[in-house]
Parts: C-alpha cells; structure tokens; sequence
C-alpha cells in the first residue's frame, strides 16, 4: 500500500469518527429538549430551535451576548474582535475608531503615526454642536463619578443635554451650568438624592448658572419631577455623621411619622432629613449639634430646628 494511499485512510477514518461523534453530540442535546407539541427531538439551525418532526420552530433570534473573539497578531494583548458597548454618555455613541499605540515603533515612524492620530482626533468633531457635546458630556462624567451617581443617571444627563441642545436652550447659557443642571435634573427624575448644593460643589459652575440652566430644563421640557422622599437621604447622612444602624432606623420611623402627619409638606427633603436623623441622635445620645446635622444636610441651623421642633410637639 502506497504511503499516499495509507494517509488518505487515515483522514478518512478520523473524518469519520468526528462526524460519529458529532452526531451523537447532538442526539444527546436533542435528547434533553423535546417539542412541547409532538415530543419531537429539536435541534438548532441558522439561530433558530426547529422541531425534526413537525417543524415547529420552538424559538428564534437567538443571540450570544458574550465577546466574539478574533486571531490577529495581539491574541495575547486583546483577544476580543468587538468594542465598547453604545452609550449616550459620547457624542459619538460610542461609534468613533481610534489609532492604536506601539512601543515597538521608532523614529520618524513613531512621530508620523502620532501626527494621523492628532489629526483622526481632530476629524471626530467636525461641528461647534459636537465641539459643545465633547465639552459638556465630559463634564457630566466628571460630575456623576465625583458625586458616585450610577451610569443611568450618567447617560439620562447626556440625553437631557441632547434635548437641551435640539430645543436650542444653550443660546447665552454656560455649558458648565447645563451640564451641573443636566445631572441634577437626571436625579430628580430618578429620585436620586443628592441637593443643589452638592452639584454646584462639584460643578465648574455657580449656583445662578447651574439654577437658570435647570430652570430652562424643567420649563421647556417639562421634567417628570417631583419632590424627593426624606428618606432617600438617610443612609448617607448618618454615614457622614457616623451614626449607628439603631440611629439611622430611629430616623426613618421619624420620617414615616413626619409623612404621615404632613411636616413634610413644603419642606425641603434634606433638611427633614437632617431633622429625623437629629431627633434620633437625641433619643440616643449620639452626641450630634443641630450645626453638625444641617451643615450635612445643606441647610441652616433654623430650618432644622423648625423641623425638630414639630416632631418633639407631635410625640
């Protein structure tokens, strides 16, 4: 038997035993799924679970959420073949290309590839509008990861500044004033504590920049906002005063009585807060000044008091 002939065997027989193999493979899934119609096997073709008996197409349209994964010269370094997911907090979606970086260029190759970079860069933002998204959609992400918002506060605040600008709201307003408005927007909407004066903290903005931006914002788009629950500020108060877990419910049993007995009504939230939580450090001796409480909270000494002096009078 020639050697030619010997190797041809060969593969034929180790075709064979992988097409056996295979089939059983699929005889055992098969196995495990049955056709809720006729208890027919299934199996998958073109994304779809078809029935082998009556056709009965048992589900479609399925897709891999996981990586796709490539082979190209830096398997090693990053595997993946496909990027970042779409996200409002760029101008671009997410969408733009970039050129990559190597250590292992010189020279004048080096310089050359870091000139086409520049100038790439330079060619993603090729309007004012997407020159004032840049700018405003960094300082959103600058202000969301400074004051630890989550990402959908993040993209609503982007999709806000979005509206603003097709509304042509940003005429004579500061884009830093917007962006600060955008996130505090975002988080009224969402019911997400955080008070005025925490995002003009934070903010590149005044307090009339961010206030007139906002005010833009709510008329001429009509924002689903409405008041904040007290109790949404409880948790980071007492942390921010280091009061105990007993403190911080006794808080919120003050805050359901407040509520429920309409102290709340035409207060502002942090400061009703800041109230309760004062109250409870009282009953426990905790050791908090009125000071303490509405320096946290964002509001005077008198505000709180006036809160506090409700509550004792409705016990």
């Amino acid at each position: 038997m020639s050697k030619a002939h010997s190797t041809r065997t060969e593969q034929t027989q180790t075709t064979d035993v992988a097409r056996t193999e295979d089939e059983s493979g699929r005889a055992g899934g098969a196995a495990d799924r049955t056709c809720p119609e006729c208890d027919g096997g299934l199996h998958a073709e073109d994304g779809e679970t078809v029935c082998d008996d009556c056709g009965l197409v048992v589900s479609e349209y399925r897709i891999d959420h996981g990586p796709e994964w490539r082979s190209f010269a830096d398997d090693d370094r990053n595997p993946k073949r496909t990027g970042a997911p779409l996200t409002r907090s760029r101008h671009d979606k997410g969408l733009s290309t970039e050129i990559g970086r190597s250590t292992r260029l010189k020279g004048r190759k080096r310089r050359r590839l870091a000139r086409m970079r520049r100038q790439h860069n330079r060619a993603r933002i090729s309007t004012k509008r997407e020159r004032n998204q840049v700018y405003a959609f960094t300082e959103i992400r600058r202000l969301t990861g400074e004051l630890s918002l989550p990402d959908r506060i993040r993209d609503h605040a982007c999709s806000l500044f979005d509206s603003a600008q097709n509304e042509d709201l940003l005429r004579g307003r500061s884009l830093e004033g917007f962006a600060a408005a955008c996130v505090y927007a975002a988080c009224r909407v969402a019911g997400v504590s955080r008070t005025t004066d925490e995002v003009t903290d934070a903010a590149k903005a005044t307090a009339d920049e961010q206030s007139a931006a906002y005010d833009a914002l709510n008329r001429e788009l009509g924002l689903p906002v409405g008041p904040i629950d007290p109790a949404e500020y409880i948790p980071r108060f007492a942390s921010e005063l280091e009061l105990s877990g007993d403190v911080e419910r006794r808080a919120r049993e003050y805050v359901e009585k407040a509520t429920e007995r309409g102290l709340s009504v035409g207060r502002n939230p942090s400061g009703v807060a800041a109230a309760c939580l004062y109250t409870a450090a009282r009953d426990a001796d905790a050791g908090v000044t009125q000071k303490e409480a509405s320096n946290v909270a964002g509001v005077t000494p008198v505000t709180l008091r006036s809160t506090y002096t409700d509550l004792r009078d409705d016990e």
